[in-house]
């Protein structure tokens, strides 16, 4: 299939047909005898890949440790097979297209770009990505770990562990497509846990201070679709349309973005909570006719930045701003429909699963160690609460003794030694 040729001065080429039919030529250089028999049987697993599509491990890794020249001079003959770049910026470029509108949102290729701006800035473009090792995907962890985060002098642990995550599933795929040999971060430790020191309940009180910092219409009926509906923003409340509002029936059909990839999980119907029926009504008094979608203004491109305006109302109305702005206020909408309906039927609701309600969203709140403290039923019927009593009360108080008794005389004239009382 094919034959090894000398020139001369010691170079050395091979000559093999290929599937086509056709004769090529393969100049390797100066090369021993031996290093051009193994290059054949190569070259001869190549001419059959092209007509099987069955590559061995071992052929796989050979070719992707030739130099770049050597791989130029297959391509010509036809023989080097479709390669992958194997550089880290352009793989990584690669991957997110192939995915994008196909297994991936837009919203989920900006998370993984958060990942690939890391693992460039730290190894560079061009690295090669079989030269990157568990030591370095180490050092790459701990430089995320040291870099200055929105809440303090380093990155959130979750923060590192979702990157983390992210990078492993980059280094997974190069894996099954044959262009690494190992994923350096296959032992890393990416389960993300929720930080329950960021969890905030926004009161009522609260909700109406904002209500009342005069925002528009469609930002009132955006704060109490995520406040008072449970809704994730932006995706699901920008996802709402009025031909999806049931007035009669007092249901939203909500879709979950997030969830859409799960059976079952694309939509929901949501109640018409009481709280939430003014503020649609009025949204829907003041839109346009024939408008789509319920919230109309805030849908105009990827600038739209929710963050920065609640902020502002949040200032107007005299509150502080609270950590995770959007994610509380639903949380604080699960807890508290938590306390009057059935977790499966809360669950149905606000799109998700008890354990993640328990792990990330139900809150213990300031009322509900006020209510447990006054809670009758902690006491049996008849019992009072204990009183508190007097320090003095227990202390009892030595009789007073004669000075001229014999016991007052006694007392005196004793004194306390290390043993205790010597005369």
């Amino acid at each position: 299939m094919a034959s090894i040729g000398n020139d001369p001065n010691g170079r050395k080429r091979i000559l093999v047909v290929t599937s086509d039919g056709k004769r090529k030529t393969i100049r390797l250089g100066k090369m021993s005898l031996k290093d051009a028999q193994a290059f054949r049987t190569k070259v001869e697993a190549l001419v059959t890949y092209g007509t099987t599509g069955v590559m061995s491990d071992e052929t796989a890794a050979w070719l992707r440790a030739l130099p770049d020249a050597i791989h130029t001079r297959l391509a010509v003959a036809g023989l080097d097979p479709e390669r992958p770049n194997t550089h880290l910026a352009a793989f990584l470029d690669a991957y997110v297209a192939r995915r994008v509108g196909v297994t991936a949102k837009k919203s989920t290729a900006r998370i993984w770009s958060h990942t690939q701006r890391s693992l460039i800035a730290f190894f560079g473009a061009d690295k090669p990505l079989q030269k990157i090792t568990p030591g370095d995907a180490d050092n790459w962890q701990l430089d995320l770990t040291k870099r200055q985060g929105k809440l303090g002098p380093h990155m959130a642990d979750s923060t590192v562990r979702r990157r983390c995550g992210i990078a492993k599933q980059f280094f997974r795929a190069a894996l099954r497509l044959k262009l690494i040999t190992q994923n350096p971060f296959e032992d890393f430790k990416t389960t993300v846990k929720p930080n329950r020191e960021r969890d905030r309940f926004i009161t009522r009180q609260e909700a109406a201070k904002i209500l009342d910092a005069r925002p528009t219409a469609e930002w009132r009926l955006l704060f109490a679709l995520c406040r008072y509906g449970g809704l994730r923003c932006p995706s699901e409340p920008l996802g709402l349309k009025w031909a999806e509002v049931d007035w009669a029936g007092g249901r939203l059909l909500v879709h979950f973005p997030k969830t859409a990839h799960h059976p079952g999980g694309e939509s929901q119907l949501v109640p018409l909570f009481p709280e939430l029926l003014p503020h649609l009504r009025e949204a829907f008094e003041q839109a346009e006719p024939g408008a789509e979608y319920v919230i109309a203004k805030w849908r105009y491109g990827p600038g739209t930045n929710l963050r920065t305006t609640f902020l502002a109302i949040l200032a107007r109305a005299g509150l502080k701003p609270w950590p995770k702005l959007f994610q509380n206020l639903r949380a604080t909408r699960e807890t508290e429909l938590n306390e009057t309906w059935p977790i499966h039927k809360v669950c149905k609701w606000i799109g998700n699963s008890p354990r993640v309600a328990n792990e990330s969203y139900l809150q213990v709140t300031d009322e509900d160690y006020k209510k447990a403290a006054q809670n009758p039923a902690q006491y049996p019927a008849g019992l009072s609460l204990p009183e508190r009593k007097s320090e003095t009360a227990n202390v009892q108080k030595s009789p007073d003794l004669p000075k001229d008794s014999e016991s007052y005389t006694t007392l005196q004239q004793n004194s306390i030694g290390v043993s205790g009382f010597t005369r």
